[in-house]
């Protein structure tokens, strides 16, 4: 199995994406890793590795860069060769830490949508406090969202929980303001009456609140709502550590106490932390595509090296496409039927 690496994308990069590349070809004997960047800079933090690989280029994508014109301009950039090396087949899949929207413009570009998928999905595993963790899409890929893309957002959703969570009956859920049938605006309604009829295991309205409890094991909404829920449950987590820090250093007796349950505060983050779950899957193209957390370290970079080694082994993209196809078929006879009444 190979996989392309943009060593240059992200905070830490190269340093922490080699170190993760390093600790993911010495778990699983089975893959391939090219890391693309900065030859010279690679090397700094590895004496090589047979089953590692560098494709050396200088030019980068920086965060502040603009996307789409971005990804046209910069040809040899990093992220933009990881995922030509995918497009041509010389890789199986292609991981990132870099600038978000230019990943799935070079997804969308470079790779391609998988054929009746009108919209790619970004679509990061979420902590809950049992440890299980949810699928939530999609977080930003479309701002906007018609009803009949988030039936597929639903679709991909679970077949990728069932395919590499081990889960095998997904529970769909549609983020709503209530749980009630008729509760929500016009997408929310129309996408629920979609969800209905869908051959998945739709278990309703799923309300914000109840996410970190485990409500379900995918959760569907549009790109703008999903981003913003995402950032508050991001940002909630980090004050409510900060506070902790605080409140347990604050004099002799809560430190004495921080010393007991140092343990299982460790736990507990560990829990909570994204690097853990990998990153998120960008749903929709013709091959996997993850993007890491822009400040994966090591930890982080070797999650999404086991995550998208689980999508490729897995054949997820593969189902994906055969399941739309099934759709559209089902869709067109029944078109036809009415047609011919």
């Amino acid at each position: 199995m190979k996989l392309a690496i943009d060593a240059m994308g992200g905070d830490h990069a190269p340093k922490e994406i080699v170190l993760g590349a390093l600790k993911a070809v010495q778990a699983f004997s089975d893959i391939h890793i090219t890391l693309v960047g900065d030859e010279n800079k690679i090397k700094e933090h590895m004496n090589g590795h047979e089953r590692i690989s560098i494709l050396h280029t200088d030019e980068v994508i920086l965060g502040t860069d603009e996307p789409v014109r971005a990804v046209r301009r910069k040809k040899n950039a990093s992220m933009v060769l990881a995922s030509k090396l995918v497009a041509d087949g010389e890789a199986d899949a292609c991981i990132s830490a870099g600038n978000t929207g230019a990943l799935m413009a070079s997804g969308l570009f470079v790779i391609g949508r998988i054929e009746g998928i009108d919209r790619p999905a970004l679509s990061p595993t979420m902590p809950t406090i049992g440890g299980e963790g949810f699928l939530m899409l999609d977080v930003g890929a479309n701002v906007d969202a018609k009803p009949e893309h988030l039936l597929q957002f639903a679709i991909m959703g679970s077949i990728y929980s069932q395919k590499v969570r081990g889960i095998s009956k997904p529970r769909v859920g549609l983020l709503n303001i209530g749980t009630e049938e008729k509760k929500g605006n016009d997408l929310t309604k129309e996408t629920f009456v979609l969800l209905k009829n869908a051959d998945i295991n739709f278990i309703g309205n799923v309300e914000a609140r109840d996410l970190l409890e485990g409500a379900a094991d995918v959760v569907v909404t549009d790109g703008f709502t999903g981003n913003m829920v995402l950032k508050t449950l991001e940002g909630t987590a980090m004050s409510v550590f900060k506070m902790l820090k605080t409140a347990l250093t604050s004099s002799l007796k809560t430190k004495l106490a921080a010393a007991v349950l140092k343990p299982d505060l460790k736990e507990l983050k560990n829990t909570m932390d994204y690097s853990e779950h990998g990153g998120a899957a960008l749903f929709g193209l013709k091959a996997p595509v993850i993007k890491a957390h822009g400040s994966s370290n090591a930890q982080a970079l070797f999650s999404a090296v086991r995550q998208t080694r689980e999508m490729v082994g897995s054949n997820v993209t593969g189902l994906i496409k055969s399941t739309i196809e099934q759709m559209e078929a089902s869709q067109n006879t029944v078109e036809a039927g009415k047609k011919s009444e």
